[in-house]
């Protein structure tokens, strides 16, 4: 340089801009293509290179990478490949992601945030509570304009936000934060006291996690369900779905719907609706993942009425303006993807995430979806 004593002047910093991520993703996508990685059409967040019957996938999530594969010598070359250009730093064997903890066992790994919840336990001087077996008092009907407001509603919000997170692994408290995310913006003092309940049932066991098995069986069924009109202020019903690849569960939701449903078949059918639009998005993610799964895909519905609807050819009266929603089931049904079929009410898994069951009916269900608790470490 001709002048060895200047510097030069940073006017901003690129890290924790609006702008920062997507240029980091950018990045990383050109290096990984170098080393002959394509990203998957069906998750940008995942990459993968084959050759031959080796196969190497790559999951990002910002700037935290998980490696798995076959291939053990295109692994290691690939880390020491990134470590020239970024300094990474190897962790060696998963154990811990993104407040995930995985357990290793001979038939599987167990997923669970048992550190996530008891540093929230903690937080919010839980640890002293005694624990219940219910996730929601029945006496107590949360309503959105009654009660008394909270001196301090971002305490609620930041208490919800952090049981949301929890929702990754904790399918059996997804219903229960739906709820209580729905009084975000107008917190009162009884939607504190129901989200404190919540934190006692987790005082209970915060081991639990999900268990996901080595077998080979990649058998893909799913269950829906509906409350109809379960919302007191707005009426609107609740959407509850579950995918299981085998018996580990592998996606769930459980969501109010979006429009007044005039009758329980069609809150039923847009449950359905819902599930099939998920597995239409996995179908594609397996393929491109070559996982075989049989076809077609098993759904399960309490309501005849809605699987009437979704096999019927013929409009009514009373369906005509879901006619959106029966064509693309339909279309589903007819291109073989899925298959519908009727489950017992009392049969029905995706009950848990459509409302609040009692204790006994609520363990239940749970060791039905392979969700255990975790053994110590």
């Amino acid at each position: 340089m001709d002048k060895p004593t200047l510097v030069c002047k940073l006017n901003k910093s690129l890290y924790g801009l609006k702008q920062g991520s997507r240029q980091w993703y950018a990045k990383l996508t050109e290096t990984l293509c170098l080393k002959g990685y394509t990203h998957f059409m069906n998750d940008y967040s995942l990459f993968y290179k084959k050759n031959g019957k080796s196969s190497v996938y790559v999951i990002v999530y910002v700037n935290d990478v998980l490696f798995a594969g076959t291939d053990q010598e295109e692994i290691i070359q690939l880390k020491a490949f990134l470590h020239e250009q970024f300094r990474i730093k190897d962790l060696g064997q998963l154990h811990y992601f993104l407040g995930l903890e995985v357990m290793y066992k001979d038939d599987g790994i167990i997923i669970s945030q048992r550190k996530f919840v008891l540093d929230m336990l903690k937080e919010y001087n839980c640890l002293d509570y005694k624990p219940c077996s219910s996730l929601l008092d029945p006496t107590i009907k949360l309503k959105a304009k009654e009660g008394t407001f909270l001196q301090d509603p971002t305490y609620y919000r930041k208490l919800v936000g952090k049981l949301n997170f929890l929702t990754n692994t904790g399918l059996d408290i997804a219903y229960i934060v739906q709820h209580l995310s729905q009084f975000m913006q107008e917190p009162r003092e009884h939607h504190l006291k129901a989200a404190f309940q919540l934190l006692r049932y987790l005082r209970n066991d915060h081991t639990l996690g999900i268990f996901m098995s080595k077998d080979a069986d990649c058998t893909v069924k799913a269950c829906c369900d509906s409350d109809w009109a379960a919302c007191p202020d707005f009426r609107r019903s609740i959407t509850g779905y579950l995918v299981l690849l085998g018996n580990s569960p592998i996606s769930w939701k459980s969501k109010k719907q979006e429009t007044i449903s005039l009758f329980s078949a069609e809150a039923e059918y847009r449950a359905l609706r819902k599930v099939v639009g998920e597995l239409v998005w996995l179908s594609r993610l397996f393929e491109e993942l070559t996982v075989p799964f049989p076809m077609p895909i098993l759904v399960f519905c309490d309501s005849q009425s809605a699987l009437h609807i979704a096999k019927n050819p013929v409009f009514h009266e009373r369906t005509k303006h879901i006619e959106v929603d029966c064509h693309f089931v339909r279309d589903q049904l007819q291109a073989g993807l899925v298959s519908l079929h009727h489950i017992r009410t009392d049969s029905q898994l995706a009950d848990i995430l459509t409302k609040a069951l009692t204790g006994i009916i609520h363990s239940a269900t749970l060791s039905k979806l392979a969700v255990f608790t975790t053994p110590p470490i």
